[in-house]
């Protein structure tokens, strides 16, 4: 009787539509797990096409294409002697549904069709999927004539069933299915189920790691038995980056954990482990015994395989170890860096220019994209590659060999700081010392003249001039001359992106990297179309907090010690003029709240759900040691104002790394409108007849309105 089972699960960085280069990374993920003694490999979800292929999965060219990698797989000699388990969507009975298609020696076993789909936040799968919704039901399923010409099968199962090898058994979860409340391991748990595998496209965002795996981990702790889980990794296209993550569990406890964060486009764990350590465990768990003694059974596919061997009593098998987690300045270090990575080299540009104000928000951009020349010359230091030949491809040099982060971010990265009249010579100082310090090819350039040819060209049109508020202008006038300086900057850098490498003698373009964070776009606190208007944004889903403890780590870690001023300098735009030299605008003054308050307005608003009642309401309890009732008052009428006022600032934001659940964008995370009723007015009255009650409980004279 076989004990030690050899099973192995991916973390691949697929692409979507990209049908060959993710044909390639399954074929060499598949022969690294036979290499490694494996008899079963455990995909990401949807790898064959990709996860994030969107309104492409209404298209019968998406599912014609998925068929034919398919079958290109079943006909390998690589795939023989080991169950495959690949993800695409198929179309059963004119169903379409995300499926895992299960398979060995060019017969497939199983299309398991996924059972709760994700739909909330970034996951609209309701959209293009069906969830099956027959439990413990199977059909036939007549494959197309590509696959049968291959397998020589007419029909296949379809449907909720499990697979019984000669040595145990194994049942399917896909993604959403392990974080749903019923999850479907634990009946197959109760049927006998002894391995669960779990194909997913999870994406990161800050401090969600843990969540994954306890979940895995408490999978198999009540229950007990073997998961495995397989991820995505990587930028597949859009604003997400799949994190990898790749774990096998037993018992509760994990015993092989694959990378958050790596450049590696295939990663492959496997482990060895006893399947009589899952019955010895679940044989005095008296209260599981009782309840799988009465479970409706699955189907069973019978498989005549074995995961083990016969003669597999000397066979060393995996321990227990202790997960390692990221702190969420590494996240930040690490997580951006890798989707910027992607973006470049997929997109064949030649490397990135930022606008470089010498502020903490530009200045964490420009730290993650020198994660990412670190991060580079590690994985060419480790051997791979991919790495080296697409660093090659980027610097458009043959022989090249990234090995000192400073030279290579020389190459793929420049600043610029755009200075104005307004600008002071600390912000100047700071920028310049920052560039020296990552190696970034740096440029210094005044906009004043563009400025004022600007504002010449209407005054010629209307014969006025409009002036700063400190000389006498109106607050539109005040607005308008800054933003005019904004937007100029965004032409200018567009400009300088796409003929910086000409002018040095150097081919292709660079792609223009915004630096919003995500509390100030939930403010609206930037102007639309300006320099915050990019090609991608790293640090759009980040919250000023983070971002501030992201530089301290920078400080510690990259000994940039240029961070330590822009550090301890109160946040700024500079965009109105100097008072004796000094800036005498900062950001928290104009929005007329801290950035501490917007994170906490945002993740009320987005996570907790609240509308302006409901967050005063849950304000007057947090902030009662600091705020009155009216104060709170004030401060959320406030917010609510400011931010509805903007919210059509988020049509335009640029694509942003994902990595807060109270993003504002709404491309499609955040669902709402961006024409409101600023006036709030029956929202706000509601507050106000609240706070009177407060007051008048503690004996506080009323007053009519709270402001």
């Amino acid at each position: 009787m076989g004990r030690a089972v050899s099973v192995a699960t991916c973390a691949l960085n697929q692409w979507a539509l990209d049908f060959e280069g993710n044909l390639e990374r399954i074929f060499r993920s598949i022969d690294i797990a036979k290499r490694r003694g494996a008899r079963y490999r455990l995909g990401p979800e949807l790898e064959i096409c990709g996860y994030g292929c969107s309104d492409h999965y209404y298209e019968s060219d998406t599912l014609l294409h998925s068929f034919q990698v398919l079958a290109k797989l079943l006909e390998s000699p690589a795939t023989q002697d080991i169950i495959c388990d690949v993800g695409m969507p198929v179309l059963h009975r004119n169903v379409r549904y995300n499926c895992r298609v299960i398979f060995l020696n060019k017969k497939i076993l199983l299309i398991r069709p996924k059972i709760s789909l994700a739909n909330a936040g970034n996951y609209r799968e309701l959209r293009w999927f069906t969830p099956w919704s027959k439990a413990r039901h199977v059909e036939e399923y007549f494959l197309p004539r590509i696959i049968q010409e291959v397998t020589g099968q007419e029909t296949v199962p379809f449907g909720d069933a499990v697979l019984a090898t000669k040595d145990t058994c194994l049942g399917t979860e896909i993604c959403e299915e392990l974080w749903a409340p019923n999850s479907p391991h634990i009946e197959m748990g109760l049927d006998g189920v002894e391995i669960f595998t779990n194909s997913s496209g999870s994406h990161h965002v800050l401090r969600k790691a843990h969540t994954r795996v306890d979940l895995v981990n408490s999978a198999t702790a009540k229950n007990g038995g073997i998961y495995i889980l397989a991820n995505q990794k990587g930028c597949d296209g859009d604003r997400l980056y799949y994190d990898g993550c790749a774990m096998i569990s037993m018992n509760g406890e994990t015993v092989a954990q694959g990378s958050q964060f790596s450049l590696d486009d295939v990663e492959v764990l496997v482990a060895t482990l006893d399947l009589e350590d899952v019955r010895s465990y679940r044989a005095e768990i008296s209260s599981r015994n009782l309840a799988a003694s009465k479970v409706n059974p699955y189907p069973r596919v019978k498989v005549n395989f074995a995961l083990s061997c016969s003669d597999d009593v000397a066979v060393p098998t995996c321990m227990p170890i202790q997960w390692r987690h990221h702190s969420p300045e590494e996240e930040i270090s690490l997580g951006p860096a890798c989707w910027l990575w992607d973006y470049l080299r997929r997109s064949k540009q030649a490397g990135f220019l930022l606008p470089l104000s010498g502020g903490i928000d530009s200045s964490a951009t420009a730290c993650i994209v020198y994660s990412m020349c670190h991060q580079v010359c590690l994985a060419v230091k480790n051997g791979n590659a991919d790495v080296l030949t697409d660093a090659r491809k980027i610097v458009n040099d043959e022989t090249y060999v990234p090995e000192d982060p400073r030279e290579f971010c020389k190459r793929v990265f420049t600043t610029c700081y755009m200075a104005s009249e307004n600008s002071s010579q600390d912000t100047c100082n700071r920028a310049k010392l920052l560039a020296e310090q990552i190696g970034s090819y740096h440029i210094n350039l005044n906009i004043d003249a563009a400025v004022k040819a600007i504002v010449g060209i209407f005054s010629m049109v209307t014969g006025r001039t409009p002036c700063f508020s400190v000389y006498g202008g109106s607050n539109r006038e005040n607005l308008a001359l800054q933003n005019v300086q904004a937007r100029i900057r965004m032409v200018l850098a567009y400009l300088f992106a796409q003929l910086t490498l000409w002018t040095r003698g150097m081919p292709g373009g660079l792609l223009v990297l915004g630096s919003a964070n995500v509390d100030e776009s939930l403010r609206g606190y930037l102007t639309k179309y300006d320099c915050s208007s990019a090609d991608i944004n790293p640090i759009g889903g980040i919250s000023k907090t983070d971002l501030k403890n992201f530089i301290q780590y920078c400080i510690e870690n990259f000994q940039l010690t240029a961070l330590r001023s822009i550090m301890s300098a109160p946040p700024t735009a500079e965009l109105e003029p100097l008072v004796d030299g000094q800036v005498a605008q900062t950001d928290e003054a104009d929005m007329g709240m801290t950035y501490a308050e917007l994170s906490i307005y945002g993740k009320l608003r987005k996570i907790a759900k609240a509308g302006p009642y409901s967050m005063f309401c849950k304000l007057i309890n947090m902030w009662k040691e600091i705020c009155t009732p009216r104060e709170v008052a004030s401060k959320v009428k406030h917010f609510f104002r400011m931010y509805s006022i903007n919210r059509h600032k988020m049509t335009t934001l640029t694509p942003s790394y994902h990595a807060e659940n109270y993003s504002p964008d709404d491309n499609r995370f955040d669902l709402r409108p961006f024409l409101y009723n600023t006036t709030w007015s029956w929202q706000f009255r509601c507050i106000d007849k609240q706070v009177s009650k407060l007051e008048k409980k503690e004996g506080i004279s009323v007053v009519e309105d709270v402001d």
